[in-house]
């Protein structure tokens, strides 16, 4: 066998191994965050919840998902071990920047006070949105030959 018939094989037999290398390297550092879980740490399990954790066993996690409310979970259901400061950003509305003095109407009338005071209402040009001298002539000129329209002469 030539080293061209063998090479397609070679290929693929690297092109597996780079993908369980990375495969691996992802689940080392997913676990390696799930060992470094402490209690009192924000985290946010594979289902999108949002929890405190209270207490880590071996192969489970007791996690107060509510003031009062405890539930366990299986380590591997940790998704994201959070920050603090990103943990109170989400679950409890805590905004970093606080500072900003930024003001959202509740409704449109900060939008039309401006174009109000630029142009008044009754200063604004009607438009004409019927065609009734159009249609007049049209009624005329069917009456004039005595046919409506689409009639022809033709027998």
């Amino acid at each position: 066998m030539s080293i061209v018939t063998l090479l397609p094989f070679i290929v693929l037999i690297g092109a597996m191994f780079l993908m369980t290398r990375s495969a691996k390297k992802k689940q080392q550092a997913a676990a390696q965050m799930r060992n470094e879980m402490q209690p009192g740490t924000g985290v946010r399990t594979i289902g999108g919840m949002y929890a405190t954790v209270k207490e880590i066993g071996d192969e489970t996690v007791l996690l107060e998902v509510a003031p009062g409310v405890h539930a366990v979970y299986a380590k591997n259901a940790i998704g994201a071990v959070l920050e603090d400061s990103e943990y109170n950003r989400i679950v409890h509305g805590d905004d970093e920047e606080s500072g900003t003095d930024t003001v959202v109407p509740d409704d449109a009338s900060s939008l039309t006070e401006a174009a109000e005071d630029t142009q008044t209402v009754e200063d604004a040009p009607k438009a004409d949105l019927t065609k009734k001298s159009d249609a007049a002539e049209t009624d005329a000129e069917g009456q004039k030959d005595g046919k409506a329209d689409g009639e022809t002469d033709a027998k």
